[in-house]
């Protein structure tokens, strides 16, 4: 175990037959962290997950679970993590309860402490209510909370979310978020995948990009965000006259306008003093402006600047490999 690092990948490769899904990918995860793995469709987010969690063999690096290495001691690993998948995996028929009970005991737990557990679980996933109905009665979001809390059954120190949130509706995406941030604050590591960046943004201590099989970037969001450029602040103006005007005004520090809406961008560095400068130098000309909003960097900012492909909600990873097995 290397000091305080709970998950340690170095140079993971993978490949199916000429395709090389997984180039050498590095990066380390701090025990009671959680850590994004972002990166376009077939960028090898899901491999990955699936090699850390025992599920897929690789070619080639090592992978350290909280000090025991995949390759020679799975069963070591499959014992301090817990693996919710892009789609949840639970047996429809059973009832919710049923369904963490039999989990339960094929943990070994006794059937009362499984029971127990059962409960607990239940009620901090607000499924108390639904838990003696059929699964298959259930909705999207209480599938995806039934899904994450059978993970969570024999209380692993390490927790793997493979896009958790994909195909729920806002309420239910919070709701998920909430529980997320609350397993992080009782201790657990994380490391999530996602194709929502806000969620990344939102909940992820740090930030891991890759793209065509290589880490390509990494840092907290606020880091990443920083090296993609500043801070703009965006004026709309009633008239055309106006809008030239500003344009003389401000000058240099112009980077963008569009005539179809009369607005123009300005960057700023320092955001007190820039915007004060400008918005001043339109007071003293006498152009007024109808309306103003300041805009920062953001992780889909990020993500473009970096891959320079739109993100996609559809199970990228999976159709890479199996494309490549054939």
């Amino acid at each position: 175990m290397a000091g305080n690092d709970a998950i340690v990948v170095k140079n993971l490769k993978k490949s199916y037959g000429k395709n090389n899904v997984l180039k050498g990918i590095n990066l380390t995860v701090k025990r009671g962290t959680m850590l994004a793995l972002l990166g376009p469709n077939g960028a090898g987010k899901t491999t990955t997950v699936r090699i850390m969690s025992t599920l897929l063999g690789f070619d080639d690096g090592t992978v350290t679970i909280e000090g025991h290495d995949v390759g020679t001691s799975s069963d070591d690993v499959r014992s301090v993590i817990g693996l919710t998948g892009q789609s949840a995996a639970v047996d429809e028929i059973l009832t919710g309860r049923e369904n963490l009970e039999m989990m339960g005991r094929l943990y070994r737990l006794t059937r009362q402490s499984a029971k127990a557990r059962a409960q607990e679980l239940l009620e901090q996933f607000d499924l108390t209510e639904a838990s003696n109905r059929s699964v298959k009665t259930y909705s999207g979001g209480m599938r995806r909370r039934l899904d994450l809390a059978v993970s969570l059954i024999a209380t692993p120190p390490i927790i793997f979310l493979d896009e958790p949130t994909t195909g729920l509706d806002p309420r239910s995406r919070i709701a998920m978020w909430d529980i997320i941030n609350q397993l992080k604050a009782d201790g657990k590591t994380i490391l999530l995948t996602t194709q929502y960046l806000e969620e990344a943004d939102q909940l992820a201590d740090n930030i891991v990009v890759i793209d065509g099989g290589k880490v390509i970037a990494e840092g907290t969001a606020k880091s990443l965000k920083s090296k993609v450029g500043k801070d703009r602040l965006e004026l709309t103006f009633a008239k055309m006259s106006q809008l030239e005007a500003a344009k003389k005004l401000l000058g240099k520090s112009v980077i963008d306008s569009s005539d179809q809406d009369k607005t123009l961008t300005v960057v700023i560095v320092d955001t007190n003093k820039d915007v004060a400068s400008a918005l001043t130098a339109l007071s003293n000309a006498a152009v007024p402006i109808e309306s103003m909003a300041i805009h920062k960097p953001t992780l889909d900012d990020v993500f473009l600047s970096l891959t320079g492909k739109a993100k996609k909600s559809s199970n990228g990873d999976e159709k890479t490999a199996k494309k490549g097995k054939k």
